[in-house]
């Protein structure tokens, strides 16, 4: 790579800066001809927290947050999070988010160099399909049938620490039928996911997570990228202009609760995310019948790394589908034929029709949404259903199913 030109930002952000505007653009040229544009951060980490991103002359080139402090956009390839192509001359500007600004101040630098050419790309990582354990011997309803997934997950795009390959082999291994591919505030990953999935024999759905300090949300389907220094409403109405759809995430998650306004509510919500370990306790199901009373539940590990959350699949959301496609799942999540599991081979309770089908949840309850309670008899026993959401609990009240 040899460099042409060298812009240099630096200075001090300040608490007040923060308050202020949150999201700074910092500006840089880019001449015709350049062949790459490479920036670094530099920071005092255990200070504070900056997050990275770029806008091109022509719009969005990428986003990686916390996760990196340097990217390299060029014409044949680029860091994971940021869109590669060609470096359109003009006005373009590094995105740095005031994540977490101390009271006493955080120094930066930000050095950008555009070259007249281009580094070499990272040599690509082939990674093996996994064994996929059998499917569950489930019962198809009016042609369709369960399939087993999970609506949140992170690669290398954003701050996972599996490439789009292993986190396929991952999940199929663990016997998921399709997966959610969520990066945060970037669709960087959207052009591997078709390929990938085929290789492995899972559908890799492409998906966003649309990500503030008030709250995130994922837009699920190939929407193109959604926009998060807009405000929320209009994640909304992108996600449906473009035959997407959008769920608020893990509502009561820490300090990435859910916050923002919205004109109108979404149908769809993370209910059950993985740092739910005590289905005791009743807060999510409070939260979800206060959001909306039909609120479509969904699942989602949000899975970053080994050892981190729970492993995709934990919980497992099923969808009754009519084809195993990325348009085949968003109609069954769009018409809320959905369940949710602790995970792929856990207790299940499922809609067939006027029936509830409980499978593996003996000496449960089945908990109908008029609040009353019906005894679990069997490892495969069929109960009347009504209409809206009902669930499995034990008896210490611990929620181990969930059914639209």
């Amino acid at each position: 790579m040899s460099p042409r030109a060298t812009t240099v930002h630096r200075g001090r952000w300040t608490l007040a800066d923060r308050l202020e505007q949150n999201l700074r653009e910092l500006p840089f040229d880019v001449p015709p001809g350049t062949a790459a544009v490479a920036v670094e951060l530099s920071y005092d980490r255990a200070a504070g927290v900056l997050d990275l991103g770029c806008l091109g002359a022509a719009g969005f080139r990428g986003w990686s947050g916390g996760a990196r402090d340097s990217y390299t956009v060029a014409a044949g390839w680029a860091t994971p999070g940021y869109l590669p192509g060609e470096a359109e001359p003009g006005r373009w500007h590094v995105l740095l988010r005031l994540h977490r600004v101390p009271p006493g101040g955080l120094d930066y630098e930000v050095r950008i160099t555009t070259a007249d050419t281009a580094p070499p790309p990272p040599a690509p990582q082939e990674v093996p399909p996994a064994p996929r354990p059998p499917r569950r011997d489930l019962p198809e309803v009016d042609g369709m049938r369960w399939v087993a997934g999970d609506f949140h997950s992170h690669t290398v795009h954003s701050d996972g620490a599996l490439t789009v390959g292993e986190l396929a082999a991952l999940a199929a291994g663990r016997g998921l039928d399709f997966l959610a591919v969520t990066d945060h505030n970037t669709v960087s990953h959207h052009p591997e996911l078709g390929p990938t999935g085929e290789r492995h024999g899972i559908v890799l759905l492409p998906g966003q997570e649309v990500t503030t300090d008030t709250g995130h949300a994922n837009v699920f389907g190939d929407t193109g990228w959604v926009d998060f220094r807009r405000p929320a409403g209009h994640w909304l109405a992108h996600a449906e202009e473009h035959g997407g759809v959008m769920s608020v995430n893990h509502p009561l998650g820490g300090d990435c609760s859910w916050r923002n306004p919205l004109p109108r509510r979404t149908r769809h919500a993370e209910v059950w995310h993985s740092d739910w370990r005590d289905r005791r306790h009743g807060g999510p199901l409070a939260w979800a019948m206060a959001w909306r009373p039909e609120v479509i539940a969904i699942g989602g590990s949000d899975f970053h790394r080994p050892g981190g959350n729970g492993l995709p699949g934990e919980p497992t959301t099923w969808l009754l589908v009519a084809e195993e496609s990325t348009a085949g799942l968003l109609a069954a999540l769009d018409a809320g034929r959905t369940a949710v599991s602790a995970g792929p081979g856990a207790a299940l309770l499922l809609r067939l029709g006027d029936e509830l089908l409980a499978l593996g949840a003996e000496g449960t309850a089945l908990v109908r949404p008029d609040g009353s309670r019906l005894p679990v008899r069997g490892d495969r026993a069929l109960l009347p259903a009504a209409p809206g959401q009902h669930r499995l609990e034990t008896y210490e009240n611990e929620v181990i199913a969930l059914c639209q």
